[in-house]
């Protein structure tokens, strides 16, 4: 049997694309078998009706040390969501701004029922230890939940109830706050540092530009993977594709599945609602949570007030998340937003036109905790076979990228070694 490539690569999502890269600099060839029919794994964009999808809100928050290391911003057309949040709380919204970014906004919003004004000097004192030191510093501190971390520093029960869990909830996809401690510092210091931001072409722009600079003809597409053995990828086909390595790149569910190990506790599920509406029910590009925490949606925006070309002319795309596993099929689930959304923005959400409902059963993992106990898992698991991914390292885009990296680096140092022995 001849050799295929160097490197065989499973999984075209942001780790297995991030890794494909690193080889290709590192001068190896390399095969990217991807069983679906695009790039991005859960990073993809859809067009639907002349609007564009995301499979999930998600966000690039612009301070990701390996997002500005790999992707062209200036390619990628970001466009920024305001800094802060409009929560809805006892039937108002109630701006909370980034007194760094919008001072004025802040000063209005420090006498809200959104926490205390005591709250807003805590809110100084998190940004400050959240952005001291470097992340390695920040990754080796001792670790907690969220919410305990939160209660340490004082903050009352309003703020935390009102603000904390559903925006750090919208980001971990857990209103409980029982994440890691040190997640919920990296979260608040690359908000700190940077935007949060919608590609113009929708998310699915970065995976697709990622893929784009690697060599003709890397990714395979339609090709799913059924086993691995030394070395070779047996794939569904029947077809055996060998190389001198392997790197497993999937979510972890398949990770475990094609390595034979212990499949992942847990994963942490969320659903998206997609609305098209004639009227866009607030101006601001801004994120809005759900204060009051009676659901079903934990937080909305509108994609398109942020980037236009999210939904066609004159039209407004609205994207509402409802965080964990349910059992309503989608007619009643999309009922149970509406009857909520109502209440926030009146009668004109019964003209709103559902698009779409993406149910996402593993949209992050969700480890045991202490979540970071490690907070670098290694990727190599025996001689040319590694594993990536942001269930290997932090439930994040910088996570899935960065660990793409290090298997990349740990394997090439591996068959530059066994080439000089």
């Amino acid at each position: 049997m001849t050799r295929t490539a160097d490197v065989l690569v499973v999984g075209a999502g942001l780790a297995g694309l991030c890794c494909a890269r690193r080889l290709a600099e590192r001068g190896l060839s390399t095969i990217v078998l991807e069983a679906s029919d695009g790039v991005g794994g859960r990073v993809r964009s859809d067009e639907v009706a002349g609007f564009r999808l995301d499979r999930g809100f998600q966000v690039l928050l612009t301070a990701y040390p390996e997002a500005r290391a790999v992707l062209d911003y200036a390619a990628l057309d970001l466009r920024a969501f305001y800094p802060g949040a409009l929560v809805r709380f006892g039937g108002r919204f109630h701006r909370v701004a980034d007194p760094w970014r919008n001072p004025l906004d802040a000063v209005a919003g420090s006498l809200s029922p959104i926490g205390s004004v005591a709250d807003k000097l805590r809110v100084a004192r998190l940004r400050h230890r959240a952005c001291a030191g470097s992340l390695a510093d920040l990754f080796a501190r001792p670790e907690t939940t969220g919410e305990h971390l939160l209660r340490d520093l004082g903050f009352t029960d309003a703020m935390i109830d009102r603000f904390f869990r559903p925006f750090l909830g919208g980001v971990t996809l857990d209103r409980t706050l029982g994440a890691s401690s040190r997640m919920l510092e990296f979260v608040f210091r690359m908000f700190a540092r940077g935007d949060a931001a919608l590609p113009a072409d929708g998310m699915g722009a970065i995976p697709a530009q990622i893929a784009a600079a690697l060599p003709a003809d890397t990714v395979r597409l339609a090709t799913p993977v059924a086993a691995i053995d030394a070395g070779r990828c047996i794939l569904r086909s029947g077809d055996v594709l060998e190389g001198r390595a392997v790197v497993v790149a999937t979510e972890g569910p398949e990770a475990a599945r094609l390595l034979d190990l212990p499949p992942p506790s847990r994963s942490r599920a969320v659903t998206c609602l997609y609305y098209a509406a004639e009227r866009a029910p607030i101006a601001a590009p801004i994120l809005i949570l759900d204060g009051d925490g009676r659901g079903p949606v934990n937080n909305l925006c509108l994609p398109s007030a942020v980037a236009p070309g999210y939904a066609p002319p004159g039209m407004t795309l609205v994207s509402a998340t409802v965080l964990g596993h349910h059992a309503n099929d989608d007619d009643e689930l999309d009922a149970a937003v509406r009857t909520q959304m109502t209440e926030w923005f009146g009668a004109s959400v019964r003209h709103w036109r559902h698009l779409r409902t993406y149910r996402i059963d593993h949209a992050l993992p969700a480890p045991d905790t202490p979540t970071l106990d490690v907070p670098d898992r290694s990727m190599r698991l025996r001689r040319g076979l590694y594993v990536c991914g942001d269930h290997r390292v932090n439930a994040s885009i910088q996570g899935a990228m960065r660990s793409g990296r290090h298997a990349a680096d740990a394997l090439a140092d591996e068959l530059a070694e066994a080439r000089a022995a």
